[in-house]
C-alpha cells in the first residue's frame, strides 16, 4: 500500500486560525490585582506543564494591555470556566469595559481574584516568560488550587469559533 504525499498549500493567518479552531479547548480567565483593583482577560491557551515543580502555562498577545498589569506583581490566578459561564468569557474578552461588572469573586490567599462557580482554579507565582511570535508564553508555579469539592461543573469549551458544551452521556446513549 502506498501513501501519497500531502502537498503543503500556502495559507493566510485566517486559514491558520480556522484550521487550529478544530482543536477544542477550555476557556479561562487569567486574573490578578493591580493598584488594588481586579484585572483579568479571557484566555483559551492554558495547559499543565510539570508536576515537579507544579507548573502551568498560558499564552497572551504581546500587545495585551491587561497582562502587563497582572505581571507587575509576579502572580496570577487561572480560573477555568464552567459550562454556563460563556457570558463571563465574552465580557472579559472585550477591551475598554468594566470586565468585573456583575462578576462574583473572592480573593485567593495571594489576593488574586477567584471567580465564583468556576470549574476549577490555580493560583500561581510567575515562573518565566518566553517570546513566541506575536505572543508571550507565560509559565506559573502553582502555589494553591481549588479543592476537590470545587470540581462539580462541566467545562465551557471553545470549538470552531463558538462556545460548546459537553453532552451528558445519557443524551448520547438515548
Amino acid at each position: 500500500m502506498s501513501q501519497s504525499a500531502i502537498t503543503p498549500t500556502a495559507f493566510d493567518p485566517r486559514q491558520f486560525r480556522d484550521t487550529l479552531g478544530h482543536y477544542a479547548s477550555g476557556i479561562t480567565i487569567v486574573s490578578g490585582i493591580h493598584n488594588g483593583e481586579p484585572v483579568g482577560f479571557t484566555c483559551q491557551s492554558f495547559s499543565s506543564v510539570s508536576l515537579d515543580p507544579p507548573l502551568v502555562s498560558f499564552t497572551v498577545m504581546k500587545e495585551s494591555t491587561t497582562y502587563p498589569r497582572i505581571a507587575v506583581d509576579g502572580r496570577f490566578a487561572v480560573n477555568v470556566l464552567a459550562h454556563d459561564q460563556d457570558g463571563i468569557s465574552s465580557q472579559f474578552a472585550r477591551r475598554g469595559t468594566d470586565k468585573w461588572a456583575g462578576v462574583r469573586w473572592a480573593p485567593a490567599p495571594s489576593g488574586n481574584p477567584l471567580i465564583a462557580d468556576t470549574l476549577m482554579w490555580v493560583d500561581c507565582e510567575l515562573w518565566a516568560e518566553y517570546e513566541a511570535g506575536d505572543h508571550l508564553i507565560v509559565l506559573g508555579r502553582v502555589v494553591a488550587m481549588s479543592p476537590p469539592e470545587w470540581h462539580r461543573h462541566e467545562p465551557l469549551l471553545y470549538f470552531k469559533g463558538a462556545y460548546r458544551h459537553l453532552r451528558a452521556m445519557d443524551e448520547l446513549t438515548g
